[in-house]
């Protein structure tokens, strides 16, 4: 039974999470920002990385791998939490290990931080948007997925907040 309470209760806060303003912004923001960097690596990034010296045209390619694998992994959550606002994905589904965001952090390599003066400003804007972004949708994804699987809410304002929902109905 406590199993079956743990998974309804994750589902609900799946649900609502999808449901929310929270994820519309991010989700705007993280498509946004899938579509910026790729019109910058197509265009301006690209004419940028053929001025780079050797060292920094390797830590330019470092670098924009790291960006676009981080950015790839948020899109593909937050079109998880899309397809399970929409019905088309039963918010259980959305909890395997395969739809998840992965934990390993994308760090920079040493290249990448020798020549981190010599890269374009543009490509280091994004890179850091989209780590504050990757963390952002990190904290969601461990809060949704890995603490809800402990058995419910661990914020005491959240178990205050489900058991008034239950005691109006909500």
């Amino acid at each position: 039974m406590a199993d079956l309470q743990t998974s309804d209760w994750r589902d609900d806060v799946i649900q609502d999470f999808a449901r929310s303003e929270l994820f519309e912004r991010t989700f705007h923001e993280g498509m946004e920002l899938v579509e910026e960097t790729a019109t910058y690596l197509d265009g301006e990034g690209r004419q940028e990385s053929k001025l780079l010296s050797r060292n920094a045209a390797l830590a330019y390619a470092a670098e924009s791998m790291r960006l676009t694998t981080r950015l790839m992994q948020v899109a593909s959550w937050l079109l998880v939490q899309r397809a399970v606002r929409e019905g088309d994905m039963a918010p259980a589904s959305a909890c395997e290990d395969r739809y998840r965001l992965n934990g390993e952090a994308v760090s920079r390599s040493a290249e990448t931080e020798a020549a981190q003066n010599e890269l374009p400003r543009g490509l280091i804007r994004l890179a850091d948007r989209a780590e504050r972004l990757y963390e952002r949708v990190r904290h969601l994804d461990r809060r949704m997925y890995l603490e809800g699987a402990e058995g419910g809410p661990s914020n005491p304002v959240l178990g205050h907040l489900d058991r008034l929902k239950t005691a109006f109905g909500g």
